[in-house]
């Protein structure tokens, strides 16, 4: 697997450090983008779970919208927006997705809340709830099945791991002469770095 470029990593885990330093709500917010049927593309936020030199990891149900679509495409675009570190920066990341190990999701899911473990069973992702009620007796369903052991992960729910092709860091500047750097790695697996106009 093509890992990322120490310089990269650095510059994003700068970053990252800066936004929880300048109170950013949540800085693992980021909204993923998908392609469906049709070419149509879809986005939402989600939460960073974890990033290394293999790429970002996000979890979700295979089976809800999203985990379908990459399924079908294994490609996504992420897109990091922090307005209070230093005057703006986005951090817009373009790669290939692949699913995280048995071992990796088990650990995760195994750190969640209960009632968030709970939840990833009781929720039948994307698909249409005909009231809140139904999903609170589904709830309460697997609440009553779990009770006094630990809850598994759900078969059908795991990490994504964006393995990054493009990396660009966007710095707002003021009269909008925004500075951008794009690194790109090529098909041979060789990243280069290039400024783009604002």
């Amino acid at each position: 697997m093509q890992t990322l470029p120490d310089d990269i990593l650095a510059t994003f885990q700068t970053l990252f450090d800066e936004a929880a330093a300048a109170g950013e709500p949540d800085r693992t917010a980021m909204t993923v983008a998908t392609v469906g049927d049709g070419g149509r593309p879809s986005a939402r936020v989600v939460l960073l779970k974890a990033f290394d030199a293999d790429g970002f990891v996000f979890y979700s149900h295979l089976d809800g919208r999203k985990g379908r679509e990459l399924q079908a495409n294994p490609q996504a675009a992420l897109l990091f927006h922090w307005p209070r570190v230093r005057n703006g920066v986005q951090v817009r990341i373009e790669g290939d997705v692949e699913l995280v190990t048995d071992a990796e999701a088990d650990a995760y899911f195994a750190s969640r809340p209960r009632v968030s473990q709970l939840g990833a069973w009781a929720s039948e992702q994307s698909r249409t709830l005909d009231a809140r009620d139904t999903f609170e007796t589904r709830l309460a369903r697997f609440e009553a099945e779990f009770e006094g052991r630990e809850v598994p992960r759900p078969p059908r729910w795991t990490g994504f791991r964006v393995v990054p092709r493009a990396v660009e860091f966007w710095y707002a500047a003021t009269f909008r002469l925004h500075e951008r750097w794009l690194h790109e790695r090529d098909a041979d697996g060789a990243w280069s770095k290039r400024m783009l106009y604002p």
